[in-house]
């Protein structure tokens, strides 16, 4: 019975393995074709069958995304818009969530309903306003209209606020008691021991946001404000008619800040996914 129930337990354990590995290789394949197509030579792009490790590397499509497109202003736009939006998200949904989770005053269960009921209206349904909120505000084809319309959001708050649920409460009670006010024991007291969780809500809205294509597409119009997925679409050509293996060169180029954002701070990552887990 002992010996049965050890088979099963390992054949689950192989069974889980195999799944994982097959997971893996559903998510890594489009990425896998990315980088090896923007190493072939146009002709080779739509071999059949593919090759997925090209034989003859060709790296030369890299230089011609710098020839044929300003990529590096294109990159210090994105820099500077995914920096802010970051910067400023995680300013107000951590203020925010902790308000939600710690202070108590009238209506809050009320005001968190109605601000977590804004997740499920979809962006295109309110661009139009936005658009013509920020146009009044005389912030039309700048990058800071990308930057003002983005400063606060209801999941950044959510996570914010379910990460300081699971935190003790005599702490700020205490530091009430030796006079502290609420700004000076989130600051001192729970922004410290929320670390990983905003680490979390930093590295979602860096890849979010560095990645947007929509709200550049409708907001800016001029080619020296454009941000980096915009910017990639002058690589197609007139008509769509570009070399594909140029332009999966810049989408390469463009995802390599994500890609090593998460390798450095995945472990900060991982701790505030799985923080709920571990309480």
């Amino acid at each position: 019975m002992i010996r049965s129930t050890g088979t099963l337990a390992r054949i689950g354990r192989i069974t889980g393995v195999l799944v994982l590995v097959l997971a893996a290789m559903v998510a890594l394949g489009p990425l896998l074709w990315t980088v090896t197509t923007s190493l072939r030579t146009p002709a080779e792009a739509f071999s059949n069958p593919p090759q997925w490790i090209p034989l003859n590397p060709d790296f030369s499509n890299y230089g011609a995304v710098f020839d044929r497109i300003p990529i590096g202003r294109f990159f210090l736009n994105s820099v500077i818009v995914t920096g802010l939006i970051v910067v400023g998200q995680t300013i107000t949904c951590t203020l925010s969530g902790y308000a939600f989770a710690m202070v108590s005053f009238p209506g809050r269960s009320v005001i968190f309903g109605i601000f977590l009921a804004t997740m499920m209206v979809p962006l295109q349904t309110i661009i139009i306003p936005v658009f013509v909120i920020v146009r009044y505000l005389g912030l039309s084809d700048s990058p800071l209209s990308l930057v003002v319309s983005a400063l606060g959001s209801a999941f950044g708050t959510f996570l914010m606020r379910q990460y300081f649920m699971q935190m003790p409460k005599e702490l700020g009670e205490a530091a009430r008691i030796d006079g502290a006010g609420h700004f000076q024991t989130f600051l001192m007291i729970y922004a410290k021991m929320a670390a990983p969780a905003i680490a979390t809500l930093a590295i979602l809205n860096f890849s979010g946001f560095w990645a947007e294509f929509y709200r550049p597409l409708i907001f800016l119009q001029s080619q020296d404000n454009f941000t980096l997925p915009l910017g990639l679409v002058g690589l197609q050509g007139n008509l769509g008619t570009g070399s594909i293996s140029v332009v999966l060169a810049g989408v390469v180029l463009a995802i390599l800040p994500s890609v090593v954002l998460f390798i450095v701070a995945q472990r900060y990552f991982i701790a505030g996914i799985t923080a709920g887990a571990s309480r």
